[in-house]
């Protein structure tokens, strides 16, 4: 395995260990806290990260892979101050959210996947926002709409700028639409290597026969947002988590919550509470692992889900 690129400079990937991989340091609404900076206290959500992560490391765990990028309120230097308070390794990425909407800023309307392609690089090559620290992967999102207008063209550039340095990519994924086979084709269409792909969200859905045609196409699978269980149970997450266990998949299977340890200005810090109470930074150790023993996991199946899984994506196998 390679090294991989972490806040701090390049990891040998067996080095990174327990893995959670798909959380967030913080996400904030990026033109809103350009104009109204007033709204956020950056100490309080420094704080907050701080303690929620170090909770996280309570449980052996030493990096944590963030997806946080353009439309999410990335900030490489917050992501950054944090590694360094709570000795983690953090995995940035490059690439654009975009999910919330189907048209890009307007810089980016006339401009060919190339040459978006061409910012990933430098992030992935050069450095994020002016450092010396280089993204580690590259994260696109296809919801519910599906592929459409210029989503499509961020999944190009993506899959360009994979071509060009090999970085693996995350997926945003709708399963609930079959949008996972929707991305698996046209990355396939662009000449990307599967292997090196991750549909997040894959765990959003209990239809086994939707997710085995998923892992068929040769990519990793996030059953990563755990403790949301507006969208998905827990009971019904579990059941599907053991069944692909048992099926053999738990390697390319990446478990995690999607959960956010600083300000997630989405929704009031109370509603988030209200809404998923269970969505904490945590809620895999206190809860999910436990139970899906009971269910017939494995200590080993359980830990490839939180480190050979993540290794292999990141680093390739």
């Amino acid at each position: 395995m390679t090294d991989v690129q972490t806040t701090a400079g390049p990891v040998p990937a067996a080095d990174l260990g327990r893995t959670l991989g798909h959380e967030h340091v913080q996400i904030v609404s990026e033109s809103l806290a350009a104009q109204f900076p007033r709204v956020y206290d950056a100490e309080a959500s420094f704080a907050q990260a701080v303690e929620r992560l170090q909770a996280v490391k309570a449980h052996g765990v030493q990096a944590i892979v963030d997806p946080t990028v353009m439309d999410l309120g990335r900030d490489i230097r917050f992501i950054a101050r944090v590694a360094e308070a709570t000795g983690l390794h953090i995995v940035p990425a490059t690439g654009v959210y975009g999910v919330m909407y189907r048209f890009l800023p307007r810089y980016f309307t006339a401009l060919e996947p190339d040459a978006l392609a061409d910012l990933f690089v430098a992030d992935i090559e050069t450095g994020i926002q002016g450092t010396e620290i280089k993204a580690a992967f590259l994260k696109c999102a296809v919801d519910e709409p599906g592929i459409v207008d210029d989503v499509e063209k961020i999944l190009r550039a993506i899959a360009r700028a994979h071509q060009r340095t090999g970085a693996p990519i995350m997926a945003h994924s709708h399963p609930g639409s079959g949008r996972g086979l929707e991305i698996c084709d046209l990355f396939a269409d662009e000449g990307v290597d599967l292997g090196r792909v991750q549909i997040a969200h894959t765990g959003d859905t209990d239809d086994l026969d939707y997710i085995e045609r998923v892992l068929e196409r040769g990519v990793f699978i996030g059953v990563d947002r755990y403790g949301l269980d507006l969208i998905l149970p827990t009971e019904q997450r579990n059941a599907t988590t053991a069944a692909l266990c048992a099926r053999g998949y738990a390697e390319r299977m990446v478990l995690s919550q999607d959960a956010t340890a600083g300000t997630f200005d989405w929704f009031p810090g109370e509603l988030v509470a209200q809404m998923a109470p269970n969505w904490t930074m945590t809620y895999v150790f206190d809860t999910v692992i436990p139970q899906l023993r009971e269910l017939g996991v494995t200590e080993a199946q359980a830990e490839a889900m939180l480190t050979v899984s993540t290794q292999r994506w990141l680093a390739g196998a």
